[in-house]
């Protein structure tokens, strides 16, 4: 039975990849993509992992993948840059199961530390880039891309955006409906899956080739459409800021993108010689716009909409105004807003984390900082944290520190639990390895907080609910040649206090286990 119902992106992605016969999910939480595993999870039939990483995920995707069966990867923008490495060779090698990872980025940097633009990725590496424009298409694109994925022998790109991630819109499902997971023989002969450079230099040959069948395929696909309305100004666009153009510029023409890469030249083209004026518009960086203007196609894009943040309706609007002259009515402008009160970001009343940095405040610590909740120790009233600038880096940033010269007992690293299985382990490994003196502190609350309370590998639970190896951090620490492990409350202050200080005394490698349950989890 057909029936309709409102979904997030993220929700409708996972029906998708339920519907187009995807077995196996994995990936790491990252805001804005963790609720697509979260909701995968629940249908039958399929299996879906929280992997240590989201380089680990990509990896072993590519195993299910090769064992023949349809697969997912789920991660945020900045962790397609830990599996980078895997991305690149895999467009070598293709696949046998088809292979879609779902890239998810944040313009506007709502839940995150930088503002990138992952459309260039699928440029780089000569892969299909695909990007919905609500609800309904992030389900059904996903179909597409599978086939899309088989059909090239490629992994493809699946870009959405916070918007589509988070925003609800209608979509049609069949309550009926029951998943088949279609599965091909295990076959891996060594010269397509072997990247020495014997077999690399021809596949790369082999790469360039499915490129230029790509760009026939994508001139015909039903992924992009055209709304010719009026023949005076016509738009070019994709993803979430379709809904933004229809809303700001009705009744006009719009060529809208669901697969960016390649982009279909000849379509675009003769869509531009139907309109007298021709724009694009895009969130982040002038991907769209670059590439028509390298083709000789005439266009306005940067020149008007802003090239930082997230665009909105009012963004576009008001932009078109200021460069153009055209003055567009805004639908509210009658209607008066209430402006609701900024509320700043703090750790929550009852987290552990405040008292390992009323400690680190009070001693006057530098602080060598990381992703997770803990990194809001960075504001008042704490003030107590220096560093944030990519997954797993603040025991290096410490450690670096320290090489430059500063004396190790004035500088500290702090590491969630989560992070540290994610990427943390090699920063010790390193210090131990090359005899740092740097004091690092795990902040346990035994879970992967910051994006929802998904477990992690040192937690003792899977995502599809089962119990399983609580990995013992202590011991992994111990084996790892760490000098002095030990483990406290972190809400006794006064003796975390001294502990510090007696650790920051000592030399070699010391770790202290800050270990407090997350207050959300209760």
């Amino acid at each position: 039975m057909k029936q309709r119902t409102l979904m997030s992106g993220d929700e409708a992605i996972a029906r998708g990849a339920y519907e187009a016969g995807i077995y196996a999910g994995f990936g790491y939480p990252g805001t804005p993509s963790t609720e697509i595993l979260e909701n995968f999870a629940q249908y039958k039939g399929i299996y879906a992992e929280w992997s240590i990483n989201e380089k680990v995920a990509l990896e072993a995707a590519t195993g299910a993948s090769l064992g023949g069966v349809r697969t997912m990867v789920t991660m945020k923008h900045v962790g397609l840059n830990v599996a980078l490495d895997a991305y690149m060779t895999l467009a070598y090698t293709g696949i046998n199961g088809g292979l879609v990872v779902v890239c998810a980025d944040d313009p506007g940097m709502h839940s995150s530390q930088n503002e990138q633009d992952n459309r260039y990725i699928g440029k780089f590496s000569y892969t299909p880039v695909i990007e919905p424009s609500d609800s309904r298409e992030a389900k059904d694109f996903i179909k597409d891309a599978v086939e899309i994925s088989e059909k090239f022998d490629l992994p493809v790109l699946y870009r959405i955006t916070t918007r589509i991630a988070h925003s609800k819109s209608v979509v049609e499902i069949d309550t009926d409906f029951k998943a088949e997971f279609p599965k091909k023989k295990l076959d891996v002969p060594w010269e397509k899956y072997v990247m020495m450079p014997l077999n690399a230099k021809k596949k790369r040959v082999q790469l360039v080739d499915k490129y230029q069948k790509m760009k026939a395929f994508v001139e015909t696909t039903k992924l992009n459409t055209e709304e010719l309305l009026s023949d005076d100004m016509g738009f070019i666009t994709s993803g979430d800021v379709y809904q933004y153009v229809k809303e700001v510029f009705p009744g006009k023409s719009i060529l809208k993108l669901g697969m960016l890469n390649p982009l279909p030249i000849q379509k675009i083209k003769a869509f531009a010689s139907k309109v007298k004026k021709l724009y694009v518009v895009e969130e982040l960086e002038p991907y769209i716009e670059d590439i028509l203007k390298a083709e000789g196609i005439k266009l306005e894009g940067k020149s008007i909409f802003p090239l930082i943040d997230e665009l909105t309706p009012d963004i576009i609007r008001d932009s078109f105004n200021k460069a153009t002259g055209v003055p567009l009515r805004h639908p509210t402008s009658d209607v008066r807003h209430t402006v609701v009160p900024s509320r700043p970001p703090s750790l929550c009343a009852d987290c552990g984390h405040r008292g390992v940095f009323k400690v680190l405040s009070e001693l006057g610590l530098t602080v060598a900082g990381d992703i997770g909740c803990y990194t809001l120790g960075a504001l008042p009233p704490f003030s107590a944290l220096h560093t944030c600038i990519d997954m797993g880096a603040a025991i290096n940033h410490a450690y670096g520190i320290e090489k430059a010269g500063e004396p190790s007992d004035k500088v500290v690293a702090v590491i969630g639990d989560s992070t540290f299985m994610h990427s943390g382990i090699t920063g010790i490994a390193n210090m131990v390895y090359n005899g740092g003196n740097t004091l690092t502190i795990i902040l346990d609350n035994r879970t992967t907080a910051m994006t929802g309370r998904q477990p992690h590998a040192a937690a003792g639970k899977t995502l599809m609910g089962k119990e399983t190896n609580n990995i013992n951090l202590e011991k992994l620490l111990e084996g790892l040649g760490v000098t002095k492990v030990a483990v406290i409350d972190p809400f006794e202050s006064k003796k975390l206090r001294e502990l510090v200080v007696e650790y920051l005394a000592q030399n070699g490698v010391r770790v202290i286990i800050a270990r407090r349950e997350c207050a959300l989890l209760k």
